[in-house]
């Protein structure tokens, strides 16, 4: 405002007065009062120039950001008479109390799972994933055919495509999003970060816009993760707990995602229900995963790399075995109330929860490979160094109470019978010719 206001008066247009007390200011000059406008405009224009010189200078010299899906990149056909009968045929439900439940990452791990689940017990599902190519795509497209199979339509498209998203709103009255779709990953967010802020901020938000906006208001379920907790060294960890340090963009991103849904929840009365997971791992699982590759090394000779902490100690996670997680999952549906907005405006007060879901047993990543190295009935070449500094926490461990108490989750599966249910798959599905090992069969 102080460049806009402009002060006709200087040393130069103001005359000391005689008499002590008084002063009488120069008659106004119009040249003199232009020439002041022209040169401070002079200085905004060119300190204006500067800046959006420097701003164009950061995005021409920044590398573009490796993008981890073709799908994101190219327009994905979508519309049309039978495109819209297979939207409304895989979301119809078998039952009038059947849920309708938009999935969005249904071709990644959980969101499979999940699918698979509700249609199972007769709810309408429709999927929704852009198949990025965060890790092969050959496995997602494999699980997008089970669910085909099932009776669940994936629609290929991205969430941050508002447009796509309201169609699927228009065609359906969906009663429920469980929103699984998101960039994984620690360790990846330092070599594509914009990717996370892309998924779990710009597409979160793009979903809730949407969501917010349709008559009646679906009520929400989504991922969050375990990483959230950060550096907080208490353990077990509760939703109670502090969770303002992250050591990851991942977890930065996913901690946003809980602060924008309550926002959502207190300003549009979205029912919203945050699942904190912890390590899941199972068959049909996400090659990124610890207990997926080096099942792989493992069972190609290579040596696998296993961290401990810089004092030598245990590092150690709560894995969660995949069939309790969508128990969880289910469960926290199943009691999610109905949002209170319409079309855009609240109602009245509407719930929001937070809960863990993990094992509640962690186990020290060397047990991991000792199990492993049983199963394949293969010694891992195994190389120990310290856990370098990427985002990674040395203990994660879950204090499931809440969750018991309010969805009667209760995980039932420990690491062993778990890992020999993901062996079964993983032979059949990568190595059929060596199904057999261990005296394993197919899964």
């Amino acid at each position: 405002m102080s460049l806009l206001k402009t002060v006709a008066v200087s040393n130069n247009n103001i005359q000391l007065p005689s008499t002590p007390g008084k002063f009488k200011p120069e008659k106004y000059q119009p040249y003199n009062h232009f020439m002041i406008h022209r040169l401070r405009l002079s200085k905004l224009t060119l300190w204006s120039s500067i800046f959006l010189a420097f701003i164009l200078f950061f995005f021409i010299l920044s590398p573009p950001s490796p993008s981890p899906s073709p799908a994101t990149n190219t327009r994905q056909s979508w519309g049309g008479h039978h495109w819209e009968k297979r939207v409304t045929k895989s979301a119809r439900t078998n039952s009038d109390s059947g849920l309708t439940v938009l999935v969005t990452g249904a071709a990644g791990f959980v969101g499979f799972h999940v699918s698979l689940s509700l249609k199972r017990r007769g709810d309408g599902v429709l999927g929704l994933d852009n198949f990025n190519g965060y890790y092969d795509q050959s496995l997602k497209r494999a699980r997008q055919k089970v669910l085909s199979r099932a009776g669940v339509f994936v629609v290929e498209g991205d969430i941050n495509d508002a447009a796509l998203l309201r169609k699927l709103f228009d065609v359906v009255l969906f009663t429920h999003v469980m929103h699984l779709a998101a960039q994984a990953g620690v360790r990846y967010a330092m070599q594509n970060p914009h990717s996370y802020v892309h998924s779990n901020v710009a597409g979160f938000v793009n979903l809730l816009e949407v969501s917010k906006a349709a008559n009646p208001q679906p009520a929400i379920v989504w991922a969050s993760s375990s990483s959230v907790y950060g550096l907080n060294s208490k353990v077990p960890f509760s939703e109670k707990d502090r969770t303002d340090q992250p050591a990851s963009l991942y977890a930065a991103t996913k901690k946003a995602g809980e602060a924008i849904a309550h926002s959502y929840n207190h300003i549009y009365g979205l029912s919203m229900t945050g699942l904190r997971f912890f390590t899941v791992y199972g068959p049909w699982g996400r090659p990124d995963m610890a207990y997926f590759f080096f099942t792989k090394d493992i069972l190609k000779g290579k040596q696998i790399t296993v961290f401990e902490a810089a004092d030598g100690g245990t590092v150690a996670r709560d894995f969660t075995y995949i069939d309790d997680i969508v128990k969880g999952c289910l469960g926290a549906l199943d009691t999610a109330k109905r949002s209170t907005g319409s079309g855009g405006k609240k109602k009245g007060p509407a719930q929001f929860r937070i809960y863990n879901l993990g094992n509640t047993s962690p186990v020290a990543v060397s047990e991991l490979v000792r199990i492993l190295e049983k199963l394949l009935k293969v010694k891992a070449k195994k190389k120990v160094m310290a856990m370098p500094r990427n985002g990674d926490v040395q203990f994660t461990h879950a204090n499931i109470s809440r969750a018991h108490r309010e969805l009667a989750y209760m995980p039932t599966t420990d690491l062993e019978t778990g890992l020999t249910k993901f062996v079964k798959w993983y032979l059949d599905f990568y190595s059929p010719s060596r199904k057999k090992v261990a005296g394993v069969s197919s899964w």
